[in-house]
């Protein structure tokens, strides 16, 4: 096994810099540099290049195989964070026998091969990385603890008793088996396959919570759209002029309300256009629009109460600020409405990121699908009896394989290299 070596901060100047070394070598590197090493601690430490010049005076930490994030002998070298210090520390452990620079994510390929972490948890470490918001961080947070995979193994063990004992009266089959297993087996099934749809039912809430959620503002040309988002964004995002069809393009603006994530789109104004430029604009608008967790339309007071909104639609009228400030109203001039409008907005998505759980990922939502469709068929082959056990003791073995691939016990290299490309160098 090769020892590796990179920076674990973000780049450029700061207050304190870490640079991590990982594997067999790490701490004879650490030695060559420091000189005696504190064992399984922390203490402060000269660095020195090969001719012995000082390049830094470190706080320098030593994990053991059984303590250390990747599951390796681990040396933590924290600099004073100038681009000097950290480019002549590099410099020199470059230089150094058995060291590479580490890949992106390869600390935390190294915690997944030596168990220090479930596939589940990488991709949890992966979004709060990732996370922005409060709700991404609590989310992130429940998966990275390896949530999902101790349902898995509660789920795990009810399939694995109702194989054993199914497997009993296969083993028992010319004799009499003074207990029949098939209601136990039953309830076994049932429980796991109940606990399995709800979490795949939360992943589509759970993945929203991860990449956002989006509000689409539409409406007629000069209904306000524009200053709206400009007053929410708190800044010009979007181009304000009286002129009709200004607006041509989609505008996002990237906003968090009560912890949640959310992309509001300013639209082209919705109407017939014999300008091609502006057509494709609202063709797009509309697309957009449709694709939206929720629209809220713009509207005149005469079309209130004809607006051809759904029931996840929110309607205002537009520009209130010009008709006498209407209850129904807003204005992003103004700001009137607005506290009510992002108070709604909030309840509603909160509501549906309310189903969320702790599987938050496509691919978490195939394998559990997998597993539910082989435990209905094993479902189906009980009342059979005989022969038949045998078949639904395969079926659970699948169902058990297809948890397994939950934590990446099996069936995961296809999916590493995507989940480790996002990781930066030094995680």
């Amino acid at each position: 096994m090769e020892t590796i070596y990179a920076l674990a901060t973000a780049r450029g100047r700061a207050g304190v810099a870490i640079i991590r070394i990982s594997g067999p070598a790490a701490h004879a590197s650490g030695e060559a540099m420091a000189g005696e090493l504190p064992r399984h601690g922390r203490g402060l430490r000269r660095l020195r290049d090969a001719q012995g010049d000082l390049l830094d005076e470190a706080l320098v930490l030593t994990f053991d195989e059984r303590r250390s994030f990747t599951g390796e002998a681990v040396v933590e070298l924290h600099l004073h964070g100038s681009k000097a210090v950290i480019s002549a520390v590099l410099d020199r452990l470059g230089d150094l026998p058995d060291l590479r620079p580490a890949e992106a994510g390869e600390f935390t390929r190294r915690a997944l091969e030596n168990g220090r972490l479930d596939l589940s948890q990488v991709e949890g470490l992966a979004d709060l990385i990732d996370a922005e918001t409060e709700a991404q961080r609590r989310q992130a947070m429940r998966t990275m603890s390896g949530a999902l995979g101790q349902r898995a193994e509660v789920w795990k063990r009810d399939l694995l008793r109702a194989m054993a004992l199914l497997e009993a009266v296969i083993d028992f089959a010319d004799e009499d088996v003074p207990v029949d297993v098939t209601p136990e087996v039953e309830m076994l099934l049932d429980r796991s396959a109940d606990a399995m749809r709800r979490e795949m039912d939360g992943v589509a809430a759970a993945e929203r919570i991860r990449d956002g959620f989006e509000v689409a503002i539409i409406g007629a040309p000069n209904m306000g759209k524009s200053t709206l988002l400009n007053h929410l964004a708190g800044r010009d995002a979007a181009i304000i002029s009286d002129v009709p069809g200004t607006t041509r393009d989609v505008i996002e603006v990237r906003m968090d309300l009560r912890g949640l994530p959310v992309t509001l789109l300013d639209t082209a104004g919705l109407r017939e256009s014999v300008d091609q430029v502006e057509a494709i604009g609202i063709g797009r608008a509309r697309e957009r629009a449709a694709a939206a967790d929720i629209r809220l339309h713009l509207v005149s007071p005469e079309d209130f109460d004809t607006a051809l909104a759904g029931p996840d639609d929110l309607v205002r009228v537009a520009r209130s600020d010009l008709h006498d400030a209407d209850p129904r109203g807003i204005s992003g001039l103004t700001g009137q409405g607005v506290p009510d409008l992002l108070d709604e907005l909030a309840d509603r998505l909160e509501a549906r990121s309310a189903s969320a759980g702790v599987a938050i990922r496509e691919r978490h939502r195939v394998a559990l699908r997998e597993g539910l469709a082989y435990i209905a068929r094993c479902r189906e082959l009980l009342p059979s009896g005989g022969i038949a056990h045998d078949l639904a003791a395969e079926e659970l073995r699948l169902a058990v394989r297809a948890l397994d691939s939950l934590v990446g016990r099996v069936d995961v290299e296809h999916v590493l290299g995507e989940i480790f490309s996002s990781f930066c160098i030094g995680k």
